[in-house]
C-alpha cells in the first residue's frame, strides 16, 4: 500500500514543495517543529533510510544539504538541524528543522502557521535554492 508521501509525489495529495529533481522531493512539515521545517523524501518508496541503495542514500543526504541551505537563507535560527526518526511514515525522509535552543528539536511542541504563512515560506525556501 503506498505511504502518504508516495500519494503526495504522485499529486493525490496536496503539499508545499520547496524543491524537487528527479529523483527527490522536499516539502513543508504541515505539522512543524518550528516555521520552516521541512520534510526531504526520495521518490522511490522505502521503509527504513538505511535500507536504500547507496547512491539514493547519498543522494539524499546531498539534496537535503541543499535545501538547508536554502532554509537558512530565508528563516531566521541559529542553525539547521537534520532527524532521521522514520516511525510516523513507513516511507524514508528527512527532517530539515530550524533550530535556535535545543527544545526546537524535540517533537513535543509544534507551530502553527497559516495557509499563506506555508506558501510563503515553500515559495522563500524555493527561490533560495
Amino acid at each position: 500500500m503506498a505511504s502518504i508521501f508516495s500519494k503526495i509525489i504522485s499529486g493525490e495529495i496536496p503539499c508545499y514543495k520547496v524543491a524537487e529533481t528527479e529523483d527527490f522531493l522536499a516539502f513543508l512539515d504541515i505539522n512543524p517543529n518550528a516555521k520552516g521545517h521541512t520534510l526531504c523524501i526520495p521518490k522511490k518508496e522505502g521503509d527504513k533510510i538505511f535500507d536504500l541503495e547507496d547512491e539514493l542514500y547519498l543522494g539524499l543526504m546531498k539534496f537535503s544539504k541543499e535545501v538547508a541551505i536554502a532554509i537558512e537563507k530565508v528563516v531566521p535560527c541559529k542553525r539547521v538541524g537534520m532527524t532521521v526518526i522514520g516511525l510516523e511514515v513507513p516511507h524514508a525522509h528527512v527532517h530539515l528543522i530550524p533550530l535556535n535552543t535545543m527544545e526546537d528539536a524535540r517533537f513535543l511542541q509544534k507551530t502553527q502557521l497559516s495557509k499563506d504563512e506555508f506558501q510563503e515560506v515553500a515559495a522563500a525556501i524555493n527561490t533560495a535554492m
